[in-house]
């Protein structure tokens, strides 16, 4: 195809990409819109390519701009464009690759990418061919070109350029590739490792048929003086490690020197290098490998800790008061809210529980925040850095080594901890905080000489070292609490408390995420000091920016948490809801604070229980106005998709969530609230949403009111349980879980009636207390929803005991006495008296579970006695005796004590 501009049409074009670099708002908007207009025309798209490639006499960014506007373009209009224009495109492309200017080549890498990516590579089939026979081009910039192309389509399409649809091209890219490792050219050396580097990880057969010739060149290329080089020498080195340990080990002496000196390189070539660390502390081979190089290695990763100087000019390290600046929208993350999950305590030997209550959280995966995330929270500074990298390897090396690394450890924290230089202290303090899980046992000994030296370092004249100091002791929060109070525990208090109050900004945060963790660790410790604590908490309402403010929340909304009922005291409750009200009042339904403030006011309201009650009206209602406003506009953007937009459903989930809070916090109170409003409908909608999470919150909920006001959700009960039955996928862990709750709350309120219910659930959940890849939660809520289907109708269910005995009475024995434990039990006992074969090839597992009760209720007790005796009289004393010689002495004493027998 031959085409070419007309005049005007160009210069047209070239005024608007000159405007289009104004950094004025009201020129960008106004060029924007001329530019959406010009999409209507076919050829837009061809003026845009041929500034690209053709207009040499135009500067360099304007070309560059006018590629990647045809970049979107193509993204956002691929499908409408005619094929003549999408093939004039390819062609321009591939003839502009070996542009003179590295900033052309790139852009036009960038615009083969996006149409291989649209269309797919195999709508393209001789882009691959091409750019392989470029690579062999004599002109340099010809072949970096290609290499630039090549490496961006590897990142973006390493799957489908291993598929059988394309012919397998990897078999001859792979090879081609290699033997650009030792180009003259660095630029071209990088590119090739990198290409190679995105196969690494999926284990690429094309790439493992020459991983001796690949790994032999990465060494020969480990000394190479170009940077990037380096760099990805090290990245294809840290995925091998994963990948093809088989193949490092014979070397693994000289790589892990190799890797010494490269975390020690002033330039980003050190985090690459660091993440090498991380790595080899996850394979079996670390302890062995590592422990000659260890005293080598400790000063590395402790110096890798510090902050650079652009670090501290880029976090206002030398601003010591900041409090006053409002805080810039962009620099708030986003939140994330965890919906509730059902859980229940585990047992110890002098517990007592009330009932397990609907927890946050997802099981889908152990709730395990990066500490390092946070722990310098700036949105200025990479999210991931050096320092980071360096805090977590020396945490997962102290984990893996434990107290054998403290004989390195301890003279580097000692020379860095008192050092006169801020910048050295506050990294011996950083490192202290990182090897608090792994070494914990071995620090011991001297902790009471850190702890009030940590304490006096949180009034450091170094916003940075109070900061960091506040996160370190926060990882010792657990030794605190088990000390004598007056010792620790009260004095980390006063100053933590003060730290809330600091002037600086990223210690109140520092501060308030360390008293969150003190919460959780002290729990009822705390009470004799609430008033103490919620005077501070309130007084940062007045003084915190907006982003603190959230943090905020989520210490008092854990501070409930922690004493419960406790704060039901009617001095607390001034103290603390006028604020939290206050905040209420001033955010609009569609600001995203609410979830922070809903999530805190949830835990409030469970723990004030009655306390709660001049508040909860308000609080309810727009909680319902919140899930209906959610549900219609779900309903509005489903219906007439593109008019309206999709809802957030977060808002519904986290008003799901402080309904179920008022529930459980109100108890019986929450039925006037229940009885005028239309929550039964909102919730039938919420349990068949197409989102987890909303089904998740929502089955908490029905198993909250459940409890609290049956009355009112028994007249649903024929349309909520079919769906819950439904429900029970442990594909969707939480869903599952709460699902599985909400049936034994149910079943514990509808007694016998629950008997036309029992086909729709039961299968399924012997079924999943039978899958060993059960989560520990989901098998006990399983447990003790089979055991109170068995309490209201025995007839039904004790037919299937043989099936799920075993695992059940396994599942319940590690769980503490409490009324789910109890009603559990006693439909156990039940479904023995009905089908007393079923538990006999599985009694030593029944015996075990009864031994598991602290001081069950005395007719439960009796109840237990009296099988464990049936049993022995019906298999006689001889053969009793035999069976009693297979228990663990533990469980025969047990057994003894508590039923004498």
């Amino acid at each position: 195809m031959t085409w070419e501009p007309q005049a005007e049409g160009l210069n047209q074009i070239i005024t608007l990409l000159k405007q289009s670099q104004s950094t004025d708002n009201a020129i960008q908007r106004a060029v924007q819109m001329k530019l959406e207009e010009l999409n209507q025309f076919p050829d837009f798209n061809n003026y845009l390519i041929y500034v690209l490639t053709k207009l040499k006499t135009q500067d360099e960014p304007t070309r560059s701009l006018s590629g990647l506007i045809l970049k979107n373009n193509i993204r956002i209009h691929a499908t409408h464009l005619q094929p003549a224009i999408i093939e004039y495109i390819k062609q321009e492309c591939l003839m502009a690759l070996g542009d003179p200017s590295p900033l052309i080549r790139a852009t036009v890498g960038i615009l083969i990418t996006t149409i291989a990516n649209k269309g797919g590579l195999q709508t393209w089939p001789e882009l691959l061919p091409t750019l392989c026979d470029m690579l062999d081009s004599q002109e340099y910039s010809v072949c970096e070109g290609a290499f630039g192309a090549l490496q961006k389509i590897c990142e973006d399409s390493a799957d489908t350029l291993d598929s059988a649809a394309l012919n397998r091209p990897l078999n001859i890219m792979i090879p081609k590739f290699l033997q650009f490792f030792r180009h003259s050219s660095p630029k071209i050396r990088s590119h090739a490792i990198a290409c190679i580097n995105q196969f690494i990880i999926n284990r690429t057969q094309a790439l493992m048929l020459h991983i001796d010739t690949f790994i032999e060149n990465l060494f020969h290329l480990s000394s190479d003086e170009d940077r990037e080089v380096r760099k990805n020498v090290c990245r294809g080195l840290v995925m091998l490690l994963e990948v093809r340990m088989d193949r490092l080990m014979p070397h693994m002496n000289n790589i892990i020197e190799y890797m010494l000196i490269r975390t020690q390189d002033p330039d980003e070539t050190a985090l690459e290098a660091c993440e090498f660390w991380l790595s080899l502390a996850e394979q079996t081979i670390c302890k062995e490998a590592l422990t000659p190089h260890l005293a080598q290695l400790a000063p590395v990763l402790v110096r890798g800790m510090r902050y650079s100087d652009i670090d501290i000019i880029i976090l206002k390290g030398d601003v010591e008061e900041d409090e006053m600046i409002p805080d810039r929208e962009e620099d708030i993350k986003p939140r994330f809210h965890k919906s509730r999950t059902h859980t229940q305590k585990a047992g110890n030997m002098n517990s007592q529980d009330q009932g397990a209550r609907p927890m946050e959280g997802n099981d889908e995966e152990e709730d395990m925040d990066d500490p390092y995330d946070d722990m310098d929270d700036d949105s200025n500074l990479s999210d991931w850095n050096l320092r980071k990298c360096s805090a977590a390897a020396l945490d997962v090396l102290a984990n893996v080594f434990k107290d054998d690394f403290l004989p390195i450890l301890l003279p580097i924290l000692k020379e860095t901890l008192f050092h006169q230089d801020w910048q050295i202290k506050e990294s011996g303090i950083l490192a202290l905080g990182a090897i608090a899980e792994g070494c914990m046992n071995g620090m011991i000994p001297h902790l009471p000489e850190l702890i009030p030296y940590l304490i006096s370092c949180l009034s450091d004249k170094k916003a940075l070292v109070r900061a960091i100091t506040c996160w370190t002791l926060s990882r010792y929060a657990h030794w605190v609490v088990s000390q004598p109070h007056d010792q620790y525990l009260k004095p980390l208090m006063e100053e933590l408390l003060k730290r809330i109050l600091d002037a600086n900004k990223r210690v109140q945060e520092a501060a308030c995420s360390a008293f969150a963790t003190l919460e959780e660790e002290a729990c009822t410790e705390l009470v004799p000091y609430l008033g103490f604590i919620l005077k501070t908490l309130v007084f940062a309402f007045g003084k915190y920016q907006h982003k603190n403010l959230l943090i905020l929340y989520d210490a008092i909304g854990t501070l409930a948490d922690s004493v419960g009922h406790h704060l039901n005291k009617p001095e607390y409750i001034n103290m603390l809801m006028p604020p939290l009200i206050q905040k209420w009042n001033m955010l609009k339904d569609e600001d995203k604070d609410l979830f922070p403030l809903l999530e805190c006011l949830s835990s409030v309201a469970t723990a004030l229980q009655s306390g709660f009650l001049p508040y909860c009206e308000p609080v309810y209602r727009r909680c319902i106005s919140l899930i209906q406003q959610t549900l219609n506009q779900d309903l509005a953007s489903t219906a007439s998709p593109g008019q309206f937009e999709l809802p957030d459903k977060d808002f519904m989930i986290v008003a799901l969530d402080l309904l179920s809070g008022l529930a459980e916090g109100l108890d019986g109170h929450i039925e006037s609230l229940v009885v005028s409003s239309n929550i039964m409908q909102l919730l039938y909608q919420c349990m068949q949403d197409s989102m987890p999470e909303v089904r998740q919150s929502s089955f908490a909920l029905l198993g909250d009111l459940t409890k609290a006001c049956f009355q009112h959700v028994h007249p649903f009960i024929a349309d909520f349980l079919p769906i819950l039955g439904q429900n029970l996928n442990p594909e969707y862990i939480s869903v599952c879980n709460n699902a599985t709750w909400a049936i034994g709350e149910i079943s514990i309120k509808l007694r016998d009636d629950t008997k036309p219910y029992i086909p729709l659930v039961l299968a399924q959940l012997i079924e999943i207390i039978n899958n060993p890849n059960t989560p520990k939660t989901l098998l006990e809520n399983t447990a003790i929803t089979i055991g109170r289907l068995g309490l209201v109708c025995p007839l039904e269910v004790a037919p299937s005991l043989q099936q799920f005995v075993r695992q059940w009475c396994s599942s319940l024995r590690n769980i503490r006495d409490n009324e789910e434990k109890d009603s559990a039990f006693r439909g156990m006992c039940q479904m023995i008296t009905v089908n007393p074969v079923g538990v006999v090839p599985d009694f030593i597992f029944f015996c075990d579970a009864a031994a598991s009760w602290m001081s069950p209720k005395a007719d439960l007790h009796e109840m237990l006695q009296k099988i464990l005796l049936g049993f022995k009289t019906q298999v006689g004393e001889e053969n009793w005796s035999r069976f009693v010689e297979q228990f663990p002495q533990q469980l025969s004493e047990r057994l003894a004590v508590m039923y004498s027998i």
